[in-house]
């Protein structure tokens, strides 16, 4: 015996060496079962520590040598390995029963169709399912539910439910795991009508037999799919009519909708329901007390998951101080935190940045013997990530290897995302392909990762590919995937491609959630297509999911960008009475909407509606009201600042930004400054965007001496090219051209790097403050200096001989342009079609429209204004008709300046109807006239009335009605105006003293 244990030590260091060369048949002859059972021992010792090779070896030598373990033994075998994922040798170890004298059982093939459904592998598993020639081996309800979960769970749920159908010819009584899993397949897919029909037609009062009674377990698959899709009352109504069907509320069903409550950011709705399982725990301890029986089922307490789901819920909402809180109510109350408690305490202190409190914890967690699992060592490598620790992340992985602990599908995506976020992606491919050598299987959100750090770096082929082979492997894209697909696209600007994809999605009958409308919605509105937004919006209603805070959010912004704050507040109201629940993203829009059109006070409602909500400030959300009540200039900065300490949130740079930006507002420059000390004191170095906005506002006021001075005298404040190009503009502003040169070579002399953007922003204030000579020189010191010019160089020059109406010179540079190999953008184009509009050359216009689409230019908005106003100033009013027709064709809308040109064309020529009609239209475009467009058309009526004196009374009523509409909208009439106005609103012989009355009444402008 001593000899076999030795044999044994041997084939654990040493998997590959035979057993036969350690053991001779003699020692086999005696007890078949005795090695069989040593054998059997031997592999799950193996599969316990996961010596994954070493078990498969050692079952090999049991079948090598003929041993045959009994049935319960080979059973025990099919569990271990399927247990361990190891799905291959299950299928070997199956086939190796067949051929042996030891026939499986019923539980021998459901244990082998359970492993073949868990990798999707359906054609096999199936084949089992269907292969009942021995009476032992006869599918049965387990095994129906086995494929039936298995399809459910790789997204392939309406195959499921096609099952049932030869469940019920066979015979094979259907159960309430059969329509639980059918449910909860069809909610997770987001296809809760379909998850009812399916609840109806097992669970229907009208069936005779064999009628389904929904369990506790199915009630809480709906509670759950309804809380997944943001319907949270349905979900309470349905929980209320549990006691109808004779099902209690558990506490599964509490920590399901208090768990959903925390996720949308509702605590108030979700510390109800705590309070009344705390009510409910005091009433279960009253009754023990008086020793009266008192079932569990009906009066569930709170326990660890409840807790854990509070605390995690505020943790995500940034509200730490409140989740330390309920933590410490938690062990207060007796309830003994678990593994998960702990790691999302850990977890919040990392988001905050308290590294060594989080540490503490760890510490902690392995003094009382709790062994830190995988979501603790996932919230300190994301954590590692997030202040880009690569680092410390390595050196974690390796402290878990030491600890044994196994790297599994979560950490190893926690990685994989991480090195792709940090750029890293070669790094990240490697950890993917060591994924793969590890035999762990990629899980939808591993290959997700992978996606999103692929269309971070634009390799959308690659994307394409990865999407390919998840459904090579079984491991089907679902609606998150598509929708991160789809939001990148978005991102890149690619709607085509994300409407397509999302078409394609729904093909594979995937409903789009709620999120993917959202990003699409979001996409068309800041491209400026509102009727396809709103048409998605109109889809997204009628497929049965409701409005959602992405959306709204989307919406608010569009509107607060356009200024129709009566619609955003209108809108914001209409959802809420519709069930939506706003989170602080969207209350941070509203307010931040509200307070950048003037209604502060309406701001400070919405603030006021927040802390009743008990949502809780975030440190953007009392940035933006930060910044709107100091826009107002009515508050102290101090005391402002002041109350973010109060709640118990830390400044950052947009704070500090915010209260800079009010000090040089108020000309507190030294204050201002001062606050640069003060981000150090809160750990915070000042980022260029703080120096850049200080040197803006210091320029804005004419301070240039200022920013010089505080480049002198701060060296922490480097100049770089965005405070190069404020100081510059402010100068040409001021007219200080002379200083252009002195104030560059300031910056260059304080350390400011000569590169091709500084070299531009100079080259851009020469030509607009028509200095095209000493511009030139500096485009040759570019090429002595070792820069090549680009298009914004080029753009510059043409631009400034333009202005300075040297055409042929701005021609000439184009020319350069094209010899140097730097291709024309629209924008160089437009400021050459604009020099030709201004001198009157329209006849060289059609030559650069040709040569613009033959570079594959599509003129844009601008090119269309310069074309129509163009024609329109020489009077070719039909040609820039024409143009305006064709402009509305493609979706531009004009500006007003254009209309402007449009309407005076005709109104030189008297045909003031159709300049009337101009106006009419270009009200309901939405283009405000402005105070130009009503001196075009009052000056246009009264030169009628003075040619037609039969229609001169209604002209001149005309002309009077537009000067009241005029004066409504505080318009100032010029003085052409003014001198005609005198004639029809004057009394006879008082036109002098009309025209001296108006022209005291408005300043001329």
């Amino acid at each position: 015996m001593m000899k076999l244990l030795q044999g044994r030590l041997h084939i654990i260091h040493n998997p590959r060496v035979r057993f036969s060369s350690f053991f001779s048949a003699s020692y086999f002859q005696r007890d078949d079962q005795l090695y069989s059972s040593f054998f059997c021992t031997l592999i799950h010792l193996f599969l316990r520590c996961r010596r994954l090779t070493r078990a498969v070896a050692a079952f090999s030598v049991m079948r090598e040598y003929k041993f045959t373990p009994a049935l319960r033994a080979w059973n025990n075998l099919l569990y271990h390995f399927n247990s361990t994922g190891m799905i291959d040798q299950v299928m070997v170890i199956y086939r190796e029963m067949i051929l042996s004298t030891v026939e499986p059982n019923i539980v021998s093939k459901n244990i082998a169709v359970h492993s073949l459904c868990k990798v999707g592998n359906f054609v096999d598993a199936l084949d089992l399912l269907r292969e009942n020639s021995r009476h032992r081996l006869e599918s049965d309800g387990v095994t129906y539910n086995t494929v039936i979960w298995g399809l459910c769970k790789h997204g392939y749920v309406d195959f499921g439910l096609a099952l049932v159908s030869e469940m019920v010819k066979r015979g094979v009584p259907c159960d309430s795991f059969t329509c639980n899993t059918l449910m909860k397949g069809f909610f997770e897919k987001g296809m809760m009508e379909n998850a009812i029909l399916v609840r109806d037609m097992f669970c229907s009062k009208d069936i005779q037999d064999g009628r389904v009674l929904i369990d506790d377990f199915g009630f809480n698959t709906m509670i759950h799919g309804y809380c997944r899709t943001g319907k949270i009352s349905t979900a309470l109504q349905l929980m209320e009519s549990m006691l109808e069907e004779g099902v209690h509320a558990d506490i599964v069903t509490y920590n399901t909708l208090i768990n959903a409550f925390c996720e949308m950011g509702d605590f108030e709705g979700a510390r109800r329901l705590v309070d009344k399982l705390l009510e409910s725990g005091d009433s279960l301890s009253r009754e023990h007390e008086k020793n009266q029986s008192a079932v569990a089922g009906e009066n569930p307490c709170a326990n660890a998951v409840t807790y854990t789901s509070l605390i995690s819920g505020y943790i995500k909402n940034h509200q730490i101080e409140r989740a330390l809180s309920f933590y410490n109510q938690m062990i207060e109350g007796g309830i003994e935190p678990d593994v998960v408690t702990l790691s999302c305490v850990l977890n919040g202190l990392l988001k905050i940045g308290r590294l060594y409190e989080a540490q503490c914890v760890l510490q902690e967690m392995r003094k009382t013997g709790m062994d830190p699992n995988h979501v603790t060592y996932s919230s300190l490598l994301d954590f590692f990530f997030k202040t880009c620790s690569v680092d410390s992340a390595f050196s974690l992985q390796s402290q878990m290897v030491v600890r044994g602990i196994i790297f599994d599908v979560v950490l190893f995506t926690i990685f994989i995302h991480g090195l792709y976020k940090l750029g890293k992606s070669s790094e990240a491919e490697d950890m993917f392909h060591q994924l793969l050598n590890s035999n762990v299987v990629p899980s939808r959100i591993t290959y997700s990762a992978m996606i999103d750090g692929l269309c971070k770096i634009g390799d959308f082929e690659r994307v394409e590919s990865v999407l390919k082979q998840m459904q090579e492997k079984n491991v089907l894209p679902d609606a998150s995937t598509y929708s991160l697909v789809i939001n990148r696209y978005v991102k890149k600007g690619m709607l085509e491609a994300a409407t397509s994809l999302m078409e394609k999605m729904i093909s594979s009958d995937i409903l789009p959630t709620a999120f993917t409308y959202a990003s699409l919605i979001d996409g068309f509105l800041k491209a400026g297509k509102r009727n396809v937004a709103e048409a998605l919006f109109n889809d997204m209603k009628a497929r049965g999911l409701h409005d959602c805070k992405f959306v709204l959010d989307a919406f608010l912004n569009y509107l607060k960008k356009d200024k129709k704050m009566d619609e955003a507040v209108a809108l914001f109201q209409d959802s809420v009475l519709s069930g939506l629940v706003p989170d602080r993203v969207n209350y941070t829009s509203l307010m931040d909407a509200l307070f950048k059109s003037g209604k502060e006070s309406s701001a400070l409602e919405v603030a006021q509606e927040v802390r009743a909500r008990d949502i809780g400030f975030d440190t953007t959300m009392h940035n933006v009201l930060l910044h709107g009540l100091l826009r107002a200039d009515q508050y102290d900065v101090l005391s402002v600042f002041g109350s973010l300490k109060q709640v118990g949130l830390d400044p950052d740079h947009a704070t500090f930004n915010t209260l800079i930006d009010a000090y040089c507002r108020q000309g507190k420059f030294n204050d201002a400054i001062r606050l640069l000390d003060e981000m150090k004191s809160h750990g915070l170095k000042p980022k260029p965007e703080t120096h850049n906005l200080l040197a803006a506002r210091l320029c804005a006021l004419d301070q240039v001496d200022k920013v010089i001075d505080l480049l002198s005298s701060a060296p922490c404040f480097p100049p770089n090219a965005v405070i190069h190009k404020h100081v510059l503009n402010a100068a040409a502003k001021n007219r200080h051209t002379d200083n252009i040169f002195l104030l560059h070579n300031k910056l260059v002399e304080k350390g400011l790097k000569l590169n091709l953007e500084v070299y531009n922003n100079l080259i851009n204030v020469l030509c607009r403050s028509k200095m095209t000579r000493k511009a030139s020189s500096v485009f040759e010191e570019i090429r002595e200096a070792g820069f090549s010019a680009d298009t914004i160089t080029y753009n510059s020059l043409i631009q400034g001989y333009c202005k300075t109406s040297h055409i042929d010179k701005a021609f000439a540079m184009h020319s350069q342009m094209l010899s140097d190999g730097i291709s024309p953008n629209i924008a160089t184009y437009n400021i050459l079609i604009r020099g030709c509009a201004g001198s009157g050359l329209m006849d060289k216009v059609d030559k650069l429209l040709s040569d613009m689409k033959e570079s594959g230019l599509v003129p844009n908005a601008v090119t269309f204004d310069l074309l129509v106003s163009g024609h329109g100033k020489i009077g070719n009013i039909k040609e820039s008709m024409m143009l305006y027709c064709e402009m509305i064709t493609k979706g531009f809308i004009p500006r007003v300046s254009t209309y402007n040109v449009l309407i005076s064309g005709f109104a030189k020529v008297g045909k003031m109807k159709h300049a009337m009609e101009l106006l009419y239209e270009m009200q309901a475009r939405e283009v405000a006239p402005n105070a130009s467009t009503y001196d075009i058309l009052i000056t246009g009526w009264c030169k009628l009335s003075y040619q037609e004196s039969s229609m001169k009374g209604s002209y001149r009523g005309e002309a009077r009605k537009l000067f009241k509409e005029m004066s409504d909208k505080s318009f100032a009439p010029c003085e052409t105006t003014i001198n005609h106005l005198c004639f029809i609103l004057a009394k006879p012989g008082k036109v002098t003293d009309a025209k001296r009355m108006l022209q005291k009444l408005y300043k001329k402008r």
